[in-house]
């Protein structure tokens, strides 16, 4: 049987569960879970419930985009919400030995994870960052799919499918350039975003699909530190440690379709990037596993960005390529 512990503490916790048709609220201060519709009018009466209310913390899960509405919403009405990764709560609920999984349960976990993890509070994103980052999803859908379409032709022999798979792949081109122009218009007409682009984009191996991706997906950069912005990417080694036995560290979580392009911009800058290369080539000479040598190399480059980011700074004015070029 699953027990939630109630909470002595005066702060109210909320947890919404959201379900393509509803949306389950459990609070702190209550048993009882009540449920509302998932659309406008039940939106609005969460949102005249929460401000009475005045919590401490609001908690959803992220559910593939269908929780948008409702975070935007309660973003707008400025009240303190926080946007959490599914399978950390998943994780607390397994901890807690809370087994069962249904909307009210999972209410109910959402309110234990914002007691006891603190999870960070959402920002409400702009306008152009929220369209950017639905243009640069969809690309990468797109071209995933086009990549699969591509393999598929290979092993095609019928003449009638592949004239089929020939058109599917024209289509997919040709909707991909599209975005391209749309994504590199909204940059160009957001001031914040085109200096951003000019200042990633002065660095060897960073092309304009890891500065987009960036400027849309880590709002983080140059505001964190470079600890932080790695473990927001996922290329912050973790230890395993126990005792006297010292396990192999590893990366884990993170942002992975950010992960993805950084992983490609690393391939070229480890050859035309000389920092990146001297510190890659340096790394193999102490024996160093090639995966371990471009996660390694991922990081470095991410961080001297978050480092131009945040003093705004070009390529060559960091101090680190100043000693190299000085130094070579």
């Amino acid at each position: 049987m699953t027990h939630f512990s109630d909470s002595c503490a005066s702060e109210l916790y909320v947890g919404i569960d959201v379900a393509k048709q509803n949306l389950d609220l459990a609070r702190s201060d209550a048993k009882a879970v009540e449920r509302f519709d998932n659309d406008k009018t039940g939106i609005a009466k969460i949102i005249d419930r929460m401000i009475q209310a005045k919590p401490v913390m609001i908690v959803i899960e992220s559910t593939g985009g269908l929780e948008r509405p409702l975070l935007e919403a309660l973003l707008d009405a400025q009240l303190p919400a926080a946007l959490v990764h599914p399978g950390r709560v998943r994780s607390l609920a397994r901890g807690l030995g809370i087994l069962a999984k249904t909307d009210r349960i999972d209410a109910r976990v959402l309110v234990l994870f914002g007691q006891k993890a603190g999870p960070r509070l959402s920002q409400r994103a702009s306008k152009n960052r929220t369209e950017l980052s639905d243009l640069i999803a969809c690309r990468r859908q797109l071209s995933v799919t086009l990549v699969q379409q591509t393999n598929r032709r290979l092993s095609t022999f019928s003449s009638a499918a592949c004239k089929s798979i020939d058109a599917i792949v024209a289509a997919l081109e040709k909707q991909i350039e599209k975005l391209d122009r749309q994504i590199r218009d909204l940059i160009d007409a957001d001031h914040d975003f085109r200096d951003l682009d000019r200042l990633l984009r002065t660095v060897p191996g960073v092309g304009p699909t890891l500065a987009a991706t960036l400027l849309a997906d880590v709002p983080e950069l140059g505001k964190t530190q470079r600890q932080q912005v790695s473990a927001v990417v996922g290329v912050a080694p973790f230890p395993d440690d126990s005792g006297s036995i010292h396990g192999q560290r590893r990366i884990s979580g993170g942002r992975s379709d950010v992960r993805g392009v950084l992983y490609m911009a690393t391939l070229a800058a480890m050859r035309f990037n000389p920092v990146i290369k001297a510190f890659a080539q340096r790394l193999k000479a102490l024996g160093k596993r090639n995966k371990v040598v471009i996660v390694a190399a991922m990081r470095k480059l991410l961080c001297l960005l978050n480092a131009m980011v945040r003093h705004r700074l070009a390529w060559h004015q960091l101090n680190i390529v100043q000693k190299f070029a000085s130094a070579s």
